[in-house]
């Protein structure tokens, strides 16, 4: 009796540390990569002003590198307490440049983690296979696919196809050569 509860202990103990290592493994991945690979700072994209001007030109909007939307609705124009005629006028997006610019980095940025994550997972689901001692290789396994699933879900929405099916395609090829590899006895 006694033995079947020691049994019981040291596998929930078990469990306790490979949930453990999978979860710090991962967050160690992230924390690494944000340490090594700085993430595009908002900030440096958009500058904050103490006086912000309005732009009613078109040519104004360009200069700072907006974007003119022309409103296609006429507006009545009130002079000398009239109204005379329809007046069209526009919008600036002063952050056109900004925003289009931010999104380009951003999306470089997104999909160099989601590489480098992606080849950090299948590396772990690797060593799950040849290390043999007692936890590790069910931790470095589950460790690997946390990874992929953390990569695929910070990235896939923002991945071109082509990429996408590159990555998978090589993760693919890694689980079967390693289930090949591992379990054909």
């Amino acid at each position: 009796m006694e033995q079947n509860t020691q049994n019981k202990t040291n596998k929930f103990i078990k469990i306790a540390i490979t949930v453990g290592i999978v979860i710090v493994m991962n967050m160690f991945f992230n924390y690494a990569i944000s340490f090594i690979y700085n993430e595009p700072d908002y900030n440096d994209y958009f500058k904050s002003t103490q006086i912000v001007k309005e732009i009613q030109t078109q040519d104004e909007c360009l200069v700072i590198g907006g974007q003119w939307n022309a409103n296609t609705y006429q507006q009545p124009v009130l002079i000398d307490s009239k109204m005379q005629k329809d007046e069209i006028k526009g919008y600036c997006d002063a952050n056109y440049t900004n925003q289009k610019n931010y999104d380009e980095a951003r999306k470089i940025y997104d999909r160099n983690v989601f590489i480098t994550l992606v080849v950090l997972g299948v590396l772990s689901l690797i060593a799950g296979a040849f290390v043999t001692v007692s936890v590790l290789p069910l931790a470095f396994s589950w460790g690997g696919v946390l990874s992929l699933i953390i990569a695929s879900m910070r990235y896939w929405n923002s991945a071109d196809k082509l990429i996408k099916v590159l990555i998978l395609g090589f993760a693919l090829g890694a689980l079967i050569w390693l289930a090949v590899k591992k379990f054909n006895q």
